[in-house]
């Protein structure tokens, strides 16, 4: 995991080592988010998922950057003063406050778009197979995945959700990517359909236990651990998992949905050893 993890650093630090003209500034605030660091799960996901029906995981390299791409992207935007008004990510200032509001705007637009013509050009240059994954993924970035589920959260604020909607936000504003990186990753590899909708089903159960792990360090860490602002949602008065659930029954889920988690792969007939220990390294994780 960690071997795949600076592979993946390497290649998005000398992706956006170009020579541009007048809109270097740009260039100077998209590489400034995407190589502050990160956990990089979602392309890890892919990867690893991958790697199960083939050896070459560096063939899929670029989707799995664009797939950081995308969430980097979102991560610019959900900490502009306009929406989480956050001036901390990964331990430094947030993009706006490097780089000015419009300037992190423009930056985050243009991750997105990048990440799409990355997909495109790996699409046409491959299979089918190819162009049904990241279909996946743009789906999953999109009004029916996580800009759907941001949408929520933004309406939420100040007020009381049901648990429907709760499920509903997160589901989509954070288990989207996760699961689209997941299912892609075993698109790609070969998976038979069979073995596409277990991945899809652990992807959604993964995607669901990573946001209430986070709700529950969001509480229970610090600013120095996360790098991040820690108690911004009741800052926000927002609803999230632990305000619904409390900190104990949001420890019992996240137990429960990892078990489910691995109880989805060992009905895979190829070796996901990698998988469940990254399942299980995400439960134990400290940020």
């Amino acid at each position: 995991m960690e071997s795949i993890k600076l592979k993946i650093n390497d290649y998005l630090e000398n992706y956006f080592r170009k020579e541009v003209s007048y809109n270097q500034h740009l260039y100077d605030a998209m590489a400034y988010s995407i190589n502050l660091g990160g956990k990089r799960i979602r392309p890890i996901l892919m990867l690893l998922t991958y790697s199960i029906y083939n050896d070459n995981y560096e063939k899929i390299m670029p989707i799995a950057a664009a797939i950081e791409m995308i969430h980097t992207y979102s991560l610019i935007h959900d900490d502009l003063p306009c929406m989480d008004d956050d001036d901390i990510r990964r331990g430094k200032p947030t993009n706006h406050k490097v780089f000015g509001e419009s300037m992190a705007v423009l930056a985050g637009d243009a991750l997105l778009n990048e990440a799409m013509n990355i997909m495109f050009d790996f699409c046409i240059n491959n299979d089918k197979s190819s162009l049904r994954a990241c279909r996946m993924i743009s789906q999953a970035a999109g009004a029916e995945g996580m800009i759907g589920g941001q949408v929520v959260d933004i309406l939420s604020e100040g007020k009381s959700i049901s648990n429907e909607e709760l499920l509903y936000m997160h589901n989509k504003k954070t288990g989207e990517l996760i699961r689209a990186a997941v299912l892609a990753g075993a698109v790609i590899g070969g998976a038979s359909k069979e073995e596409e909708t277990l991945f899809d089903k652990f992807g959604e159960k993964l995607g669901l236990a990573f946001q209430i792990k986070d709700d529950i360090l969001d509480i229970t860490s610090s600013k120095e651990v996360l790098g991040k602002t820690v108690n911004s949602d009741i800052n926000n008065n927002k609803t999230n998992f632990i305000s619904m659930y409390g900190l104990e029954k949001c420890n019992e889920l996240c137990e429960n949905l990892t078990k489910e988690c691995i109880d989805m792969l060992n009905k895979i007939s190829e070796d996901t050893t990698d998988l469940k220990e990254i399942t299980k390294f995400l439960l134990r994780r400290e940020l």
